[in-house]
């Protein structure tokens, strides 16, 4: 069945339908999915592209691993995040999604309209939207995860606003060396220049992330970039 839409856009239609009638979102996406011919959202999403790379990229990670995963707004990379934790989830491992963004029934929502199962919630699904996330915060809570959880950070920018908290070159570092240490996967949400919009290239790369701060770029192992349902995953070690 051909959607009347790219992916990405009925995400746009469905945001604005939960805030124009005051649902949840996963509630507004399976209104867009019947309207689009299907039952429910979870079964529109697992035709497209950005699906269907959240199970390549699960599949290529490995223990260890510092992971860039970078978009424009509205080009799906937090439903992402979300989709590759529910994979995960859904083999046995284990997932955190800490969040700078939403509250804690936000991310939940989001996490039910990738297909994510709520009941794994406090067993191997956890949400952490404290204002205190910083890279000591997260290792502190990763102490006791095992070899192979991921987690995600909502998103690699906002660990940088805090003057508080060390510079966000310092925090990836620290970051880098318990993931190296501790075999938990870390994945990283990221914002693109805005600067990327003017280029002609059809996926952003390294060099469009956004960073007001210096950033070793290189302390990443993958990258993965989203833009109009197309994705891409670069090795980068």
């Amino acid at each position: 069945m051909r959607l009347s839409a790219p992916i990405f856009h009925l995400k746009r239609l469905a945001k604005r339908l939960s805030r124009d009638r005051g649902i949840p979102l996963n509630r507004a996406l399976d209104h867009i999915a019947k309207q689009e011919g299907f039952s429910s959202w979870s079964l529109l999403a697992a035709r497209s592209p950005v699906h269907r790379t959240s199970s390549e990229l699960l599949a290529r990670l490995s223990p260890g691993d510092l992971v860039l995963l970078g978009a424009r707004p509205g080009h799906g990379k937090t439903m992402m995040a979300l989709e590759l934790i529910a994979e995960a989830v859904k083999t046995g491992r284990a997932g955190v999604f800490f969040t700078l963004e939403y509250n804690k029934e936000e991310a939940l929502d989001r996490f039910r309209s990738v297909g994510g199962n709520p009941g794994a919630l406090n067993e191997n699904f956890q949400i952490d939207a404290s204002d205190a996330i910083s890279a000591d915060y997260v290792v502190d809570r990763l102490k006791p995860a095992s070899r192979g959880t991921i987690a995600v950070i909502d998103y690699l920018q906002v660990l940088d606003q805090n003057r508080t908290k060390p510079e966000i070159s310092i925090q990836v570092s620290s970051l880098k060396s318990f993931a190296a240490k501790s075999g938990v996967i870390i994945v990283f949400i990221s914002q693109i220049d805005r600067s990327f919009e003017l280029t002609p290239k059809p996926l952003p790369e390294l060099a469009d992330v956004r960073l007001p701060n210096p950033l070793d770029l290189a302390l990443f192992d993958k990258a993965c970039f989203l833009k109009d349902g197309k994705s891409r995953i670069d090795m980068l070690h």
